[in-house]
């Protein structure tokens, strides 16, 4: 029986009901004669308060609003990927077939194609015990990902007392009917509910131990990230934040993307679905959409949907972990999801906390990257989801409220800098504001599967570029001629570095993606030109002299020069150097 209830006042996104329907608290709701959806958010004596994911303008009180005993959820099943949809995943195509180009009010759209058939594999059979995560089906959602379907993680354990053949079937039918020990039978379909507020359960969390290998020297070698793991990039207007995301999108190794633009400008995410539709996988040669789904949510659209895209995709991303995919979350930008909280929080009249914000700001921040993790799933499958959320701090900030408890969270944090944008150095991620947590962690992995040095050289290297940030505060005030020839060599060295090695090319076809092991032979490379270099500023030799053979700049064009499946030429320049430092010591004496 429907339970429903009068509308007594409106305020923005914010509806409130007088009497008590019985409503739950995280109910999902219809309002008014158009059925917008909405959620329960309050539940006081004679209070009720609903936020609605659609524009309220036009309804009035009297209205009515009508529950449904369910909370806000996301279906699950075949057709998620190559698909884009709204904050509560309505895919934008089907609207735009019902509504045209601009989203109407009251749009009810099924989130899956509800009539295409899938060629469905079978993987049980009748007798069979099963339990919450049994894979019980497979997909070939699209030729990148095989979908698996899985008994709902409520099901503790139950027999199959019907399975269908192998063949075709919509999302809705069923396809496998189980018995639970009470004797209640269930059946399972394709495509099944999950709420978008509650994690899905696993068996156990893996600490960190392999990266995400994204293919950008300045994240793979300086500041890594694990597969699990969470990662901040903040950055001011125009620093690149959504182009760093995109590459790690593009490149990284994770099986599946969820992209997710929350509150970000139209113009933008226009550009963004463009792009993404157009993109080939490096991987498969075939379409980056087919292992992609997108969530747009732009910053015209209602609040209240902002606030809950987040966790749409969030769960969309555990989904394809419990199959056992490595799944990249990228949000974009978590700024404007705690600005929608801030509206809601001030509609609602709670007590302010810095620059506006509600005090529970951090509390939601963290339940949305607690979700992240390296996982045993419940059929025994080892999956991850790995997030990294973009942060639009105002002015460049970074010491406002959201990116100072986005740190606090996270263990990666990859700053972006404006004056290393403005000067053409991307990726503009400043190795001196940024860090990575997981790097202690990495090192067994590194040490085996790349080389024992990698993080030998990568510790030096930093250390070089702390040195040169030293030095330049006295090059500022009494210039670098003053500056002995060791300190020099350091300086130019470290120049090799931030142009060499950190600086990456996006549109050069050897640099825009570089494996592991011709970024450790760069990195060896400049070390063994350092190690050289030193020994001839030991001997006497000034660094002017050293700088007149070019030899720098020979090894800063490595990243162009040396192919990325032709990595023995990095012998040549090993024995380049060795005779620009046989030439050197021949010409001095």
């Amino acid at each position: 029986m429907s339970r429903t209830a009068s509308i007594y006042g409106i305020n923005g996104p914010l509806i409130y009901l007088k009497t008590d329907p019985g409503f739950k608290i995280s109910e999902m709701v219809y309002v008014g004669a158009e059925r917008l959806v909405g959620e329960v958010i309050g539940l006081k004596r004679g209070m009720t308060t609903i936020q609605v994911f659609e524009e309220t303008t036009g309804l009035r009180p009297g209205d009515i609003v009508e529950g449904t005993g369910a909370a806000i959820s996301v279906t699950l099943g075949p057709g998620i990927l190559h698909n884009i949809f709204d904050g509560i995943q309505r895919p934008l195509a089907e609207i735009a077939k019902n509504a045209g180009k601009y989203i109407t009010r009251g749009v009810s759209v099924d989130s899956l194609d509800t009539e295409k058939k899938w060629d469905v594999t079978m993987k049980v059979r009748v007798g069979d015990v099963v339990h919450g995560g049994t894979i019980i089906a497979e997909t070939p959602e699209t030729p990148a990902i095989m979908h698996r379907s899985m008994i709902p993680p409520h099901i503790q354990t139950a027999t199959v007392v019907s399975a269908a053949p192998d063949g075709a079937y919509t999302v809705l039918e069923p396809i496998v009917t189980v018995e639970l020990p009470d004797g209640k039978r269930e059946e399972i379909a394709l495509a099944q509910k999950w709420p978008i507020r509650v994690p899905r359960p696993t068996s156990k969390r893996y600490p960190a131990g392999k990266p995400l290998i994204t293919g950008q020297r300045v994240l793979d070698t300086m500041f890594p990230l694990a597969k699990g793991g969470t990662a901040a990039v903040p950055g001011g207007f125009g620093t690149g934040k959504t182009m760093t995301q995109h590459s790690i999108a593009k490149w990284s190794d994770a099986d599946i993307i969820i992209y997710i633009g929350c509150g970000e400008r139209g113009n933008e995410m226009t550009q963004v679905l463009d792009d993404f539709s157009k993109l080939v996988d490096p991987k498969s040669g075939a379409l980056m959409m087919d292992r992609t789904a997108l969530i747009a949510n732009t910053s015209n659209m209602p609040v209240a949907a902002r606030e809950a895209s987040l966790y749409s995709g969030v769960t969309l991303a555990e989904y394809y972990r419990d199959m056992g995919y490595d799944v990249a979350i990228m949000a974009d930008s978590t700024s404007r999801w705690a600005e929608a909280l801030r509206e809601l929080s001030g509609r609602l009249e709670e007590m302010p906390a810095e620059e506006g914000f509600p005090a529970y700001l951090a509390s939601r921040l963290s339940t949305f990257y607690e979700r992240a993790g390296m996982m045993l799933n419940l059929n025994g499958t080892e999956g991850s989801v790995s997030i990294i959320g973009a942060v639009s701090p105002q002015g460049g900030d970074f010491s406002e409220p959201v990116t100072q408890n986005t740190k606090r969270f996270v263990r990666c944090f990859w700053g972006l800098d404006k004056s290393l944008a403005y000067s053409r150095h991307f990726p503009a991620i400043h190795w001196l504001t940024s860090y990575s947590e997981y790097t202690d962690d990495l090192t067994a992995w590194y040490r085996q599967n790349v080389s024992p040095k990698f993080m030998e050289y990568r510790n030096q290297f930093m250390t070089i570029l702390n040195q040169e940030s030293s030095l330049m505060e006295i090059v500022k005030l009494i210039g670098s001629d003053v500056l002995p020839d060791d300190q020099k060599l350091t300086l130019e060295i470290a120049r090799v570095i931030r142009l060499g090695f950190l600086q990456q090319n996006a549109f050069h076809p050897e640099d825009t993606c570089v494996p592991l092991e011709k970024q450790f032979l760069m990195m060896d490379t400049i070390i063994y030109l350092y190690e050289k270099c030193r020994t001839l500023v030991n001997m006497g030799m000034p660094v002017s002299v050293l700088r007149q053979q070019k030899i720098f700049e020979r090894v800063i064009a490595i990243r162009y020069d040396v192919p990325n499946k032709d990595l023995n030429l990095f012998e040549e320049y090993k024995k380049e150097i060795d005779a620009f430092y046989e030439h050197v010591l021949e010409i001095n004496g």
